[in-house]
């Protein structure tokens, strides 16, 4: 766990200094939530269930890299707005995990993405006491489908790798 909290907030921490290569404000890949997903997806090739992470790891691992990675970088009111899309999207991901395969965790990730900025909007909407925000909604919503797709490849690639690797 502890190994997966540093890979991902390593992530989180570059992807952070990085600029955004499109006109979207609050949109980003999100390649930490990669290490998220490989948590959540990969078995480790091992037959007992003990030997595996839980939901509960994954949920750890994400809130340790949501508030180190707010830390780190020095964005606490961005901690809100992660805390709150995480939250919601881990859920939603959790759920989905029950109904696709190794190779349809691209679609785990999109959906989760696009929940994670329901998830920031509905908080962003709470704290200014503005509900004309959620018309920004539609746009974070096609960046999130776009980013969770990237994203999902990306740890689909890694769990199957290593799924291989182990059988081999």
């Amino acid at each position: 766990m502890a190994l997966l909290t540093a890979a991902s907030l390593i992530v989180f921490i570059i992807e952070a200094q990085i600029p955004v290569p499109v006109p979207v404000p609050g949109a980003k890949l999100g390649l930490s939530n990669a290490v998220t997903l490989f948590a959540l997806f990969c078995d480790y090739g091992k037959s007992r269930s003990e030997d595996n992470l839980t939901a509960a790891n994954v949920f750890l691992i994400l809130i340790c890299r949501i508030i180190l990675g707010a830390v780190f970088t020095g964005r606490v009111i961005a901690f809100i707005h992660s805390l709150a899309g995480g939250l919601l999207a881990f859920a939603v991901m959790v759920v989905l995990k029950n109904f696709v395969t190794n190779r349809q965790i691209w679609v785990c990730s999109a959906v989760g993405a696009v929940f994670h900025n329901i998830g920031q909007i509905i908080t962003a909407v709470l704290i200014t006491g503005t509900p004309e925000i959620a018309a920004y909604l539609p746009v974070l919503v096609i960046a999130g489908i776009v980013s969770g797709t990237v994203t999902g490849w990306v740890a689909q690639l890694t769990v199957n790798r290593l799924a291989q690797r182990g059988s081999g």
